[in-house]
């Protein structure tokens, strides 16, 4: 992130942003970016019309135009009741609403969000990200994030990065696809799992099973479920739950991100944006 907002050069490599490099051409690419980092910098005793107005001016706005642009991101951040409140008495959330108007002020093509719900309550968080989802479609948005839910419910493009490598780099309709290519089976017995486990293996297609507590998880590259019904009752098995796991961007994380968990035993492996 620090690198596409030329806050940190590239040792190796290439970055361009807009067409730009961010190298050879900072100043083209910070005029086409809004960046909100994870913890904003604030002037805790100014008012947000005037933290506002000056970050605007800042950027290179003048006349009308400061005005019209402030009048326009606090429409679009919600920040009309607090626009005369100084920053240090705002919330955690309201100080994200502000950073992110900020971003927006010079009206940019790419918006940059590290972490841009970090630290936020549950209500913060449903309001920042409704936030986001209404900026989709207007412009190229650039989120960082390790919360999954918020990623799958924002997103429309998924990269996940682990130990400096691309895993996956996919749309929401393509790993959604693919997680559907494979079969996750839930199985919970009354009694008698471990000789399920065994006999479960033996179906064809079955990848792999494994017991957890009382539940019984089942990997296959094809639906099993008829298979494992048939056998539950032919073994007559006592049957308490049958499901089939909905797919998730933590399952493509934790499958992504195997790898790189078994290379650096153990050492925190991924991070999405």
């Amino acid at each position: 992130m620090k690198i596409l907002t030329t806050f940190l050069p590239p040792s190796a490599g290439t970055a361009k942003v807009a067409g730009f490099d961010v190298a050879e051409r900072p100043a083209d690419v910070c005029a086409r970016v809004g960046y909100l980092p994870e913890s904003m910098p604030i002037y805790p005793e100014m008012r947000v019309g005037e933290y506002l107005r000056h970050r605007a001016i800042l950027k290179g706005l003048r006349g009308r135009s400061v005005k019209e642009r402030i009048d326009v991101v606090i429409g679009e951040c919600s920040l009309g009741a607090v626009r005369r409140k100084v920053l240090g008495a705002l919330s955690k959330g309201y100080r994200q609403r502000v950073g992110l108007a900020d971003a927006m002020l010079a009206d940019p093509p790419v918006l940059i969000l590290d972490e841009p719900t970090s630290g936020l309550d549950p209500r913060q968080v449903a309001e920042v990200r409704h936030l986001i989802v209404g900026l989709r479609g207007r412009r190229t948005i650039l989120l960082s994030s390790h919360i999954l839910g918020e990623v799958e419910q924002v997103c429309d493009r998924v990269i996940i990065i682990a130990q400096g490598e691309i895993r996956v780099d996919s749309t929401r309709e393509q790993w959604t696809a693919e997680l559907r290519s494979a079969t996750r089976l839930q199985l919970v017995l009354e009694r008698r799992p471990d000789e399920a486990v065994e006999r479960l293996r033996s179906i064809p297609g079955v990848e792999e099973v494994s017991l957890d507590g009382d539940t019984i998880r089942i990997r296959s590259d094809r639906d099993v479920r008829r298979a494992v019904a048939d056998l539950v009752a032919k073994s007559r098995w006592p049957l308490l739950e049958l499901h089939r796991d909905t797919p998730s961007l933590e399952s493509l994380f934790l499958q992504a991100t195997a790898r790189s968990d078994s290379e650096s035993a153990g050492e925190p492996g991924g991070r999405v944006a």
